[in-house]
């Protein structure tokens, strides 16, 4: 049969976009492209770390990455340390940081001065557990930002002390190793090391590398960021307020005693307006205020 008439699409033929068909790096860009990489990573790792530091800005110093194997680079990571099996959409790196240095960070932010026992434990305790999450999604958010975002999220998949129990990757798995030295002014520097297999950096750079590093996203200014969470605030707590006749304030003397008339709930005042009320007690020989009631 011939069709009484001729076919006619109902749209225009689609027609790509050659950006989005170019071929991907080749295995001897790879490399080239992940040190170019590291010193968008290496800018945006320095501000990160500034909160964990006690608010001193370190120098990061990225090296030159190197091609070896899997096998080759966990052979300079000693027993404890914090390695993060990480990925970037669907794609594996590892992260690892030496476990001295791990327990440095923990000990300043309890306070300390960044000493480490004098025998390290065969286990990192949980403090260092939750330090090490938050260098997790330090380098989650950094490696997102110097990406522009290509590549897909980044993320932490599971961390362990034993490169044996986190199976990684293979043992011969060809990879790019990183290195981001962490100097601090009157410190032992330290180190935070990238293994990205080839496959992976063939994944973060399909279409061509970041020209500009994308801004993080910004939500509404938390209480709890920076630079507000520094911000000195006074806060009054309303113990007495009372009122006396004049003729009695023009009597008082050295010594004399007022009755003070506490009330249960004692209202705590930022300016002029109530947020909370507590009650009055001793905490360590000092006075102190339960919270009670948020305003």
């Amino acid at each position: 049969m011939k069709p009484e008439r001729a076919f006619i699409a109902e749209r225009a033929i689609a027609r790509h976009d050659p950006v989005l068909l170019r071929p991907g790096p080749s295995a001897a860009d790879l490399v080239p492209a992940l040190t170019r990489m590291s010193e968008r990573l290496a800018k945006a790792v320095r501000g990160a770390l500034v909160p964990l530091l006690g608010g001193a800005e370190p120098q990061i110093n990225p090296m030159k990455p190197m091609q070896t194997d899997f096998a080759d680079f966990c052979s300079e990571i000693p027993r404890l340390a914090a390695n993060s099996l990480m990925q970037i959409g669907t794609a594996p790196f590892m992260v690892s940081i030496e476990g001295e240095n791990v327990l440095r960070l923990v000990d300043r932010a309890f306070g300390g001065p960044g000493d480490t026992p004098s025998s390290l434990p065969k286990e990192f305790p949980l403090s260092a557990d939750l330090m090490i999450g938050r260098i997790e999604q330090l380098v989650a958010a950094c490696l997102a930002v110097s990406l522009g975002g290509a590549g897909g999220p980044v993320r932490s998949i599971r961390r362990d002390a034993s490169l044996a129990q986190l199976q990684a990757m293979p043992d011969a798995t060809p990879v790019a190793s990183l290195t981001l030295n962490v100097v601090e002014q009157g410190r032992m520097p330290w180190a935070i090391a990238f293994a990205f297999p080839l496959e992976t950096l063939s994944a973060m750079f399909a279409h061509g590398e970041s020209k500009r590093p994308a801004k993080p996203a910004r939500g509404p200014a938390q209480p709890t960021d920076a630079p507000f969470a520094d911000l000195p605030i006074d806060v009054t707590a309303v113990l007495v307020d009372m009122s006396l006749p004049l003729a009695t304030v023009s009597a008082l003397r050295i010594g004399q005693v007022l009755p003070v008339p506490i009330a249960r709930s004692v209202p705590v005042k930022v300016g002029a307006k109530t947020y909370a009320h507590g009650t009055i007690g001793a905490l360590d020989d000092r006075v102190a205020i339960q919270i009670t009631q948020l305003s």
